[in-house]
């Protein structure tokens, strides 16, 4: 909200019609086209008329009055939130560990959160061997280029192996990063915490993509009461899901989640966090794991 409050679509499609119109003048027609590609079709009908009219004192016959173009600074309190949320590790582990905003102080720290409900032995986002693994294997996903991986599987043992990296995905239950790969014999999901070194395969590497089977994939049906924009809140939140949604009353929708079995915990833990707003219709499995977790929060006091 600190953002889009203060530089919301209106603001956005005047700043572009005053870019515009700093080179040359504008038609009426290229001015309705710029307003509808950044604020909404019926924003036409209260910005034009304003700028024609001179209430907004900000073009005269098609052109605009101001000497420089204009400019989206950010306020003090949007670098305080930047540089607190570019103070997580995770983030370091893209951006690098440069000090964003020296100028400000972050809104808030890491210190100042507590989370509940996940597990504590995350990854070591903070080790310089992680943070240089991580990177490689990012750079690797983007180049596409086989990777030879030297990692301990889960009592100790070496494992080596060379695989082609697909993408990463993050747990929220678990704080950990997986990477999702093919071309390898022990399967295609690592957990990076258990990676000790990896490098660019230089040798040729030929294997057959293989047919990606959805055995590990489980589906979720539940009920959205769409208050205080529940349904839009749990849009955003599962927007990484492939999802369906129907309506099934005036505000009330149904919505099937489809997720991997392995994420089972998490997911939820993600539905819980909606309290009354959602609940769950079917299987009758992932009920009975809804009820485990309220039992266990119950008896530790948080319920």
């Amino acid at each position: 909200m600190i953002f889009s409050e203060l530089y919301g679509a209106y603001y956005n499609a005047v700043a572009a019609l005053l870019r515009e119109a700093s080179d040359k003048a504008l038609c009426q027609k290229e001015m309705r086209e710029i307003v509808e590609r950044y604020a909404f079709a019926e924003s036409t009908l209260s910005i034009i008329p304003a700028i024609e009219e001179e209430r907004w004192q900000l073009m005269k016959d098609g052109r605009s009055i101001l000497k420089h173009a204009p400019t989206m600074p950010l306020t003090t309190l949007q670098k305080r939130w930047m540089k607190a949320i570019s103070l997580d590790p995770r983030i370091k582990l893209f951006t690098g560990d440069e000090d964003l905003f020296p100028d400000v102080e972050p809104l808030f720290r890491k210190e100042d959160i507590y989370v509940y409900d996940r597990y504590s032995d995350g990854d070591p986002y903070e080790d310089e061997g992680y943070k240089n693994r991580f990177r490689k294997i990012l750079e690797a996903i983007n180049n596409k280029t086989p990777l030879s991986l030297n990692l301990v599987n889960r009592v100790g043992n070496p494992i080596y192996m060379v695989m082609v990296p697909e993408y990463l995905e993050y747990s929220e239950k678990d704080d950990k990063f997986r990477l999702i790969g093919t071309g390898n014999r022990y399967g295609g999901t690592i957990n990076l915490a258990r990676v000790v070194d990896c490098k660019p395969y230089k040798k040729e590497f030929r294997y057959t993509k293989p047919v990606i089977t959805r055995t590990s994939e489980k589906t979720v049906v539940f009920e959205v009461t769409d208050d205080r924009n529940a349904l839009e809140r749990a849009m955003l939140h599962f927007a990484h899901f492939e999802k369906s949604a129907e309506r099934i009353d005036n505000n009330k929708y149904r919505v099937s989640l489809k997720y991997d079995k392995y994420d089972e915990t998490e997911i939820v833990i993600r539905i819980l966090s909606f309290g009354p707003m959602i609940k769950v219709i079917s299987p009758d499995s992932f009920t009975e794991l809804i009820k485990e977790r309220l039992k266990k929060q119950k008896s530790c006091g948080l319920g």
